[in-house]
Protein backbone atom coordinates (compact mmCIF):
# COMPACT_ATOMS: atom_id res chain seq x y z
CA UNK A 1 0.00 0.00 0.00
CA UNK A 2 1.04 3.55 -0.71
CA UNK A 3 -0.26 6.54 1.23
CA UNK A 4 -0.32 9.99 -0.33
CA UNK A 5 -0.86 13.22 1.57
CA UNK A 6 -1.22 16.54 -0.25
CA UNK A 7 -0.63 19.96 1.24
CA UNK A 8 -0.04 23.53 0.16
CA UNK A 9 -3.42 24.52 -1.17
CA UNK A 10 -5.06 27.81 -0.31
CA UNK A 11 -6.44 31.10 -1.54
CA UNK A 12 -4.36 33.21 -3.91
CA UNK A 13 -5.00 36.15 -6.21
CA UNK A 14 -4.82 35.77 -9.96
CA UNK A 15 -1.22 36.00 -11.12
CA UNK A 16 0.07 34.58 -7.86
CA UNK A 17 1.85 31.32 -7.07
CA UNK A 18 1.39 28.27 -4.90
CA UNK A 19 3.42 25.13 -4.38
CA UNK A 20 1.62 21.89 -3.68
CA UNK A 21 3.35 18.96 -2.01
CA UNK A 22 2.53 15.27 -2.06
CA UNK A 23 4.26 13.14 0.55
CA UNK A 24 4.34 9.44 -0.27
CA UNK A 25 4.84 6.66 2.25
CA UNK A 26 4.42 2.95 2.39
CA UNK A 27 5.49 0.38 -0.13
CA UNK A 28 7.01 2.51 -2.88
CA UNK A 29 8.11 0.96 -6.12
CA UNK A 30 11.49 1.63 -7.71
CA UNK A 31 9.65 2.23 -10.97
CA UNK A 32 6.57 4.40 -10.73
CA UNK A 33 4.80 7.49 -11.96
CA UNK A 34 3.31 10.28 -9.89
CA UNK A 35 0.62 12.54 -11.23
CA UNK A 36 -1.42 15.58 -10.31
CA UNK A 37 -5.05 15.82 -11.28
CA UNK A 38 -7.67 18.43 -10.46
CA UNK A 39 -11.41 18.71 -10.25
CA UNK A 40 -13.15 22.03 -10.59
CA UNK A 41 -16.70 22.57 -9.28
CA UNK A 42 -19.22 20.93 -11.58
CA UNK A 43 -16.54 19.40 -13.79
CA UNK A 44 -14.86 16.05 -14.16
CA UNK A 45 -11.44 15.42 -12.74
CA UNK A 46 -8.70 16.12 -15.28
CA UNK A 47 -5.01 15.47 -15.74
CA UNK A 48 -2.59 18.26 -14.82
CA UNK A 49 0.97 16.91 -14.74
CA UNK A 50 3.00 13.76 -14.21
CA UNK A 51 6.54 12.64 -13.57
CA UNK A 52 7.93 9.12 -13.66
CA UNK A 53 11.09 7.25 -12.90
CA UNK A 54 12.61 3.86 -13.54
CA UNK A 55 15.25 3.10 -10.97
CA UNK A 56 17.64 6.04 -11.03
CA UNK A 57 16.30 7.53 -14.25
CA UNK A 58 13.70 10.30 -14.18
CA UNK A 59 11.84 10.83 -17.43
CA UNK A 60 10.73 14.16 -18.82
CA UNK A 61 7.49 15.31 -17.18
CA UNK A 62 4.26 15.79 -19.06
CA UNK A 63 1.69 18.56 -18.67
CA UNK A 64 -1.77 19.36 -19.86
CA UNK A 65 -1.92 22.13 -22.42
CA UNK A 66 -3.80 24.36 -20.00
CA UNK A 67 -0.94 24.49 -17.50
CA UNK A 68 2.12 24.05 -19.73
CA UNK A 69 4.59 26.86 -19.19
CA UNK A 70 2.99 27.88 -15.87
CA UNK A 71 3.19 24.74 -13.72
CA UNK A 72 6.26 22.64 -12.92
CA UNK A 73 6.24 19.17 -11.42
CA UNK A 74 9.30 17.90 -9.57
CA UNK A 75 10.26 15.24 -7.09
CA UNK A 76 12.55 14.74 -4.13
CA UNK A 77 13.51 11.07 -3.98
CA UNK A 78 15.04 11.37 -0.52
CA UNK A 79 11.87 12.83 0.97
CA UNK A 80 9.58 10.75 -1.29
CA UNK A 81 7.75 13.94 -2.11
CA UNK A 82 6.39 15.30 -5.36
CA UNK A 83 5.81 19.01 -5.85
CA UNK A 84 3.65 21.06 -8.16
CA UNK A 85 4.85 24.63 -8.51
CA UNK A 86 2.01 26.72 -9.88
CA UNK A 87 2.79 30.18 -11.23
CA UNK A 88 0.69 32.79 -13.02
CA UNK A 89 -2.43 31.30 -11.52
CA UNK A 90 -5.78 32.02 -13.12
CA UNK A 91 -9.31 31.82 -11.72
CA UNK A 92 -9.89 28.80 -13.96
CA UNK A 93 -7.19 26.94 -12.01
CA UNK A 94 -9.55 26.87 -9.03
CA UNK A 95 -10.09 23.21 -8.15
CA UNK A 96 -9.34 20.44 -5.72
CA UNK A 97 -5.93 19.09 -6.64
CA UNK A 98 -5.21 15.39 -6.20
CA UNK A 99 -1.93 13.53 -6.12
CA UNK A 100 -1.87 10.01 -7.56
CA UNK A 101 0.64 7.19 -7.94
CA UNK A 102 0.93 4.15 -10.16
CA UNK A 103 3.38 1.30 -10.45
CA UNK A 104 5.49 1.24 -13.59
CA UNK A 105 7.31 4.13 -15.22
CA UNK A 106 5.19 4.31 -18.37
CA UNK A 107 3.46 7.65 -18.50
CA UNK A 108 -0.28 7.89 -18.48
CA UNK A 109 -2.71 10.77 -18.23
CA UNK A 110 -5.64 8.43 -17.55
CA UNK A 111 -6.98 8.41 -14.03
CA UNK A 112 -7.91 4.75 -14.25
CA UNK A 113 -4.24 3.81 -14.59
CA UNK A 114 -3.41 5.21 -11.15
CA UNK A 115 -3.61 2.91 -8.16
CA UNK A 116 -3.33 5.30 -5.23
CA UNK A 117 -4.83 8.71 -4.55
CA UNK A 118 -4.49 11.39 -1.92
CA UNK A 119 -7.39 13.16 -0.26
CA UNK A 120 -6.97 16.36 -2.27
CA UNK A 121 -6.09 19.94 -1.44
CA UNK A 122 -8.21 22.96 -2.36
CA UNK A 123 -6.83 25.75 -4.52
CA UNK A 124 -8.87 28.92 -4.98
CA UNK A 125 -7.71 31.66 -7.31
CA UNK A 126 -9.55 34.95 -6.97
CA UNK A 127 -9.85 37.43 -9.81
Amino acid sequence: QVQLVESGGGLVQAGGSLRLSCAASGRLYSSYAMGWFRQAPGKEREFVALISRNGGITFDPDYSDSVKGRFTISRDTVQNTVYLQMNSLRPEDTAVYYCAAKAGSWQSTRQSDYDYWGQGTQVIVSS
